[in-house]
């Protein structure tokens, strides 16, 4: 199974009334279970992993217009383009809804990561080259 249609199936899940799924194919065995916190996902492969689940409901309002970029897969968080250029965005740069933040590789493919906000970066939850997990927080926007 693509890495791509595995994130889509484990979003799909996670959206649903579904507490597991069971899925197999060319010999590869796929176990999706809904926990508290996350879905377990145990592949005949590999071993067992726990993918945090999308945030379905709004944070409570804290008094401030807070809006979080999340990690939409699994993979390598890059803050520039390159190991010599500038990073994409730092703490207090005002950013435009579609404008590039940063990107994650996953499965050797460059995934460029957008803002959905217009707004002011409050915070950077990653350092680059650091590992980061599907819907990990990756950005803070006020």
């Amino acid at each position: 199974m693509e890495f791509e249609n595995l994130i889509r199936l484990i979003e799909k899940v996670s959206q649903s009334e579904l507490t597991g799924l069971k899925y197999e194919e060319d010999g590869v065995k796929l176990h999706l279970t809904k926990k508290q916190g996350g879905i377990q996902v145990q592949a005949s492969e590999g071993p067992v992993q726990v993918v945090s689940l999308p945030k379905s409901e709004a944070a409570p309002d804290s008094g401030k217009n807070n809006k979080i970029i999340e990690s939409p897969l699994v993979g390598t968080f890059y803050a520039a383009p390159d190991e010599e250029a500038e990073p994409f965005v730092r703490v207090g740069d005002v950013v435009r809804k579609g404008q590039t933040l940063a990107i994650i590789e996953a499965m050797k493919l460059m995934n460029e990561i957008e803002s959905d906000y217009d707004g002011t970066i409050a915070e950077i939850y990653v350092s680059n080259g650091q590992t980061v997990e599907y819907g990990q927080e990756l950005f803070r926007i006020d």
